[in-house]
């Protein structure tokens, strides 16, 4: 029986996608900052499920997950859902650090830590949601878009030194558009916004296919390759 651990998976895609993997017979280690809000899926499935308490940004998160991988019995996949964003066009500090701190540092302990258990087994799977937001800097959201190209190229780098060491470990990047989740909520409207349940069910698959890669949805795949051919003189001018 395959086991996976995700984290962020109280609410949203991880949510979304736990619920799939474990509808498929996974056994699931499943984590967040509120872990009540976990019990929805624990009740799915009282004997697959185990919960814990982490919080990406505080020192012990690493040493939380690997306590959580050894009740699980080991893992197979590592599903990294947790992140923050806000558009911040005023450039309010604390939602830049706050942003940093959890896209970046949080994304980076908890990604290395499940690197570093792979690398010990020999083989295993981490995959993650990034964003397009990466794709180019956002006038509008200036530390998410930021933080996000960090983890497009984090995962990159993780891929090309796994591949060094003779390791086998897969990475599967996936940058969804807008999903109309949580996390979007507020007086603006996103455009082209994606159902989560639709998405979750593209993650799974780009999963189980081994995509190095996967940008969701076609729509956004076009607009995010049109974005990196547009000069950065013509760029700095675009009115977001």
């Amino acid at each position: 029986m395959p086991k996976v651990v995700i984290i962020g998976a109280s609410s949203g895609m991880g949510m979304e996608v736990a619920k799939l993997l474990l509808a498929e017979g996974y056994s699931l280690g499943v984590a967040a900052r509120r872990e009540d809000r976990l019990q929805a899926l624990k009740q799915l499935a009282p004997d697959r499920v185990v919960t814990a308490t982490i919080d990406v940004t505080a020192q012990d998160a690493a040493s939380r997950l690997r306590a959580l991988i050894d009740e699980l019995g080991g893992m197979d996949l590592f599903f990294y859902a947790s992140g923050i964003g806000k558009q911040n066009r005023e450039l309010t500090p604390e939602i830049e650090l706050d942003t940093v701190n959890t896209n970046g540092m949080g994304f980076t302990r908890m990604i290395g830590e499940a690197y570093r258990y792979f690398a010990e087994k020999g083989e295993g799977h981490i995959a993650a949601i990034t964003s397009i937001a990466g794709t180019k800097g956002l006038g509008p959201a200036p530390s998410y878009s930021a933080t996000k190209a960090m983890q497009n190229t984090y995962l990159q780098a993780l891929e090309q030194q796994a591949n060094a060491r003779g390791l086998k470990i897969r990475f599967t990047d996936i940058r969804p558009g807008f999903v109309d989740t949580d996390l979007l909520k507020g007086d603006f409207h996103y455009p082209m916004m994606l159902k989560p349940e639709k998405v979750a069910r593209q993650i799974v698959k780009a999963i189980h296919h081994k995509r190095h890669i996967k940008v969701i949805d076609w729509k956004y795949a076009i607009m995010t390759a049109l974005w990196r051919r547009i000069p950065r003189p013509l760029w700095r001018h675009l009115k977001l």
